[in-house]
């Protein structure tokens, strides 16, 4: 397989070849990293977080918008489909690299975590990348500065005018937009974490609404979760039968049936300290080659209702 960072930098340089029809801002940082704002400063939109999905997939998934309901009023919805869930999903789209430091808060996804590849997923899927250019999607409310950039840079091995920072808050319409797209990749993690051979699932499908945009972080943090727990649906086709498939959707969770502004807050605010079965799609078919189908959950488009602020 071609290298993961050299597909997503082919994508960010079309994000900047069409910058001002996306409603996106880039720019260099003094060490030659680039940063391109996709919903901080800049207004993004649903072509916009379509794309920067795109990007956290490094171009191995299909992102699309289609028109759904939810509680009968029409509402965006995105779907992700990939025949490589183990490395576009896991490999790249998780949202596995913490940055915090002074003065920066943030998530990290996308391909730049492969060329670092320390998390338990890239010896169970087998892939290592190898490039001279980097791009980490950072979710963050401020815009990535010197220090981050140094930092990836570092941690990737690459010189810091080699690295490429898209980035957006939740609490905008590409962040809307790129949580959606995640349905897909909460499956694929869930079943990963349950023990199960990322390299046994053949190909996925997700769809989720895409939430309606808050300013209030804590709030779009809750719609955003709330839209993949009770609103997202995922299709997955695998190799192997398993007995814990029915733990895949979010109903096994103690939580099931609370928003999750509510489960954060009593975590404290902590995304670690939730329980990570909270984080998964709303229902899950599963479909055994050559063997049986299984389906688990169900949507709650009355919880999504009152999460979105439906009257």
């Amino acid at each position: 397989m071609d290298s993961l960072n050299r597909m997503a930098v082919e994508l960010v340089d079309e994000a900047l070849d069409f910058a001002d029809e996306l409603n996106l801002a880039g720019y260099e940082l003094d060490s030659g990293a680039t940063v391109v704002d996709f919903g901080v400063q800049a207004d993004g939109g649903l072509e916009a977080g379509m794309l920067l999905a795109e990007i956290q997939t490094a171009g191995l998934a299909t992102v699309q918008s289609r028109m759904g309901r939810v509680a009968g009023a029409p509402v965006p919805h995105v779907e992700l489909t990939t025949d490589h869930p183990g490395v576009a999903l896991l490999c790249s789209q998780k949202a596995g690299w913490e940055l915090d430091m002074e003065g920066f808060d943030g998530l990290g996804s996308g391909p730049a975590r492969a060329l670092v590849g320390e998390e338990r997923e890239f010896e169970a899927v087998g892939y290592y990348d190898e490039f001279d250019l980097t791009v980490l999607c950072v979710e963050s409310t401020t815009l990535p500065d010197e220090a981050v950039a140094a930092h990836v840079a570092e941690r990737a091995d690459v010189n810091e005018s080699a690295v490429f920072l898209p980035t957006c808050a939740i609490g905008s319409t590409a962040g809307s937009v790129t949580t959606a797209a995640r349905a897909a990749e909460l499956a694929v993690f869930r079943l990963f974490e349950l023990g199960y051979d990322p390299r046994d699932v053949l190909s996925v499908a997700g769809s989720a609404p895409v939430a309606p945009v808050s300013y209030d972080e804590t709030e779009a943090m809750g719609r955003t979760n709330d839209a993949l727990a009770y609103g997202g649906e995922v299709h997955l086709t695998v190799a192997e039968e398993f007995d814990r498939f029915d733990e895949l959707p979010s109903s096994a969770a103690d939580e099931h049936g609370t928003p999750f502004a509510d489960i954060f807050a009593d975590a404290d605010y902590d995304f670690y300290e939730v329980d990570e079965s909270v984080f998964a799609p709303a229902s899950v078919t599963v479909d055994v080659a050559d063997g049986p189908t299984y389906a688990f959950g169900e949507t709650r488009e009355d919880l999504l209702a009152e999460s979105f602020g439906l009257a």
